[in-house]
């Protein structure tokens, strides 16, 4: 199992830009695919980006491309969201979660994860 735990969320202005962390603990997360995800109120989690176990691959959502940029620093058991041009609809709790299985593939699919984060908001005004 891995634990994960989102920290730099907070409350920005549209146009402006935050970065998300993601750090993670326990069975070798280095190896293990890992992604990013949000849910707004009323709405269903969604996708917003993952990053393969060697970071070599990264799939983003249609609505965060070219504002969002996923990263991982293994040596740290880190993960990041860069989160630029942000708008009043990317206000959503975010999550990072990570894919157990060793030398995955990034995928969208939350059903693809098998460890959670707890949440961290992030509120865009307008």
């Amino acid at each position: 199992q891995v634990q994960l735990v989102e920290s730099g969320g907070g409350l920005v202005q549209a146009g402006g830009s935050l970065r998300l962390s993601c750090a993670a603990s326990g069975r070798t997360p280095s190896k293990y695919a890992m992604g990013w995800f949000r849910q707004a109120p009323g709405k269903e989690r969604e996708f917003v980006a993952a990053i393969s176990w060697s970071g070599s691959s990264t799939i983003d959502a249609d609505s965060v491309k070219g504002r969002f940029t996923i990263s991982r620093d293994d040596a740290k058991n880190m993960m990041y969201l860069q989160m630029n041009s942000l708008k009043p609809e990317d206000t959503a709790l975010y999550y990072c979660a990570a894919r157990r299985g060793f030398f995955a593939a990034a995928s969208g699919r939350a059903t693809s994860y098998e460890d959670w984060g707890q949440g961290i908001q992030v509120t865009v005004s307008s």
